[in-house]
């Protein structure tokens, strides 16, 4: 039996702020789980992990309180049913534009009478044990993203649909689309205004909003505008920032060493 941490959360009115692997690698997942982040997502869209990477990326989940997700590399059934029966409690599934792809992202979601998942849990099944297909279908997370002028303008359509649990936004591709460079921080205001249209869209229907930030910094500017799930960074990024500030730091200490020298 199991119960969605973010559904748990959000019920309860509480932001989650999580973290994003994308290195294929399990230990590095495990650290970014025991961290204490309320989720992380498994990339499979553009990290580079595989699928044969994402079972022991989800085992590195277990047993900490980070609740597993994946970004599932295409809005399909096998691509959606895959990562669900391998135990993420939810998927993020890229690049859904109309009403139309997130009933589609829905169906995959969930066994019938409510969509057209598959039967066969397999790692999934470990957990599920007693529990009715609808208990199951209740607990998992279909959240679209909203990362296309095109999705912002049927944020509404999107959100009505049934199933729809919450929607994240992709703020990089979204400023692409809008002839916006893809990382800014601050945030360009063009993007802001869509990221507010889409807030409230959800907003008046009860659905949460995620968003990816690039730094600490900018995932506190995110919850302070009162986003309900912020993802702080990927572990990529972490490391290459941890790396580049060490590497600074022993350059800064070699450069006193080298004045006091004389």
């Amino acid at each position: 039996m199991f119960a969605n941490g973010l559904k748990v959360a959000w019920a309860g009115g509480r932001q989650v702020v999580g973290g994003w692997a994308t290195l294929g690698s399990p230990f590095a997942t495990e650290m970014l789980a025991l961290t204490g982040f309320d989720y992380v997502c498994v990339d499979l869209q553009h990290g580079l992990a595989h699928a044969e990477a994402m079972v022991p990326m989800l085992i590195a989940t277990a047993g900490t309180e980070a609740t597993p997700l994946v970004r599932v590399p295409a809005n399909t059934n096998d691509a959606i049913g895959k990562a669900l029966d391998a135990g993420a409690h939810g998927v993020i599934v890229p690049m859904v534009n109309s009403a139309e792809q997130a009933a589609a992202a829905v169906a995959a979601c969930r066994y019938a009478p409510e969509g057209v998942r598959s039967f066969g849990p397999v790692r999934a099944g470990l957990r599920t044990t007693g529990m009715s297909l609808a208990e199951v279908n209740a607990q998992i997370l279909c959240l679209p993203m909203v990362e296309t002028a095109e999705a912002v303008e049927a944020i509404d359509e999107i959100c009505a649909v049934p199933g729809v649990d919450g929607v994240y936004i992709g703020p990089s591709d979204l400023a692409v689309t809008l002839g916006l460079p893809p990382y800014s921080d601050p945030v360009e205001q063009e993007v802001v205004s869509a990221i507010e249209r889409t807030r409230l869209a959800c907003s008046a229907v009860g659905l949460p909003v995620g968003i990816h930030a690039t730094s600490g910094q900018q995932a506190r500017w995110y919850m302070d505008a009162g986003l309900d799930m912020v993802t702080v960074s990927t572990d990529a990024a972490i490391l290459r920032t941890a790396v580049a500030a060490q590497f600074a730091a022993a350059r800064d200490i070699e450069a006193v060493a080298a004045r006091s020298a004389y």
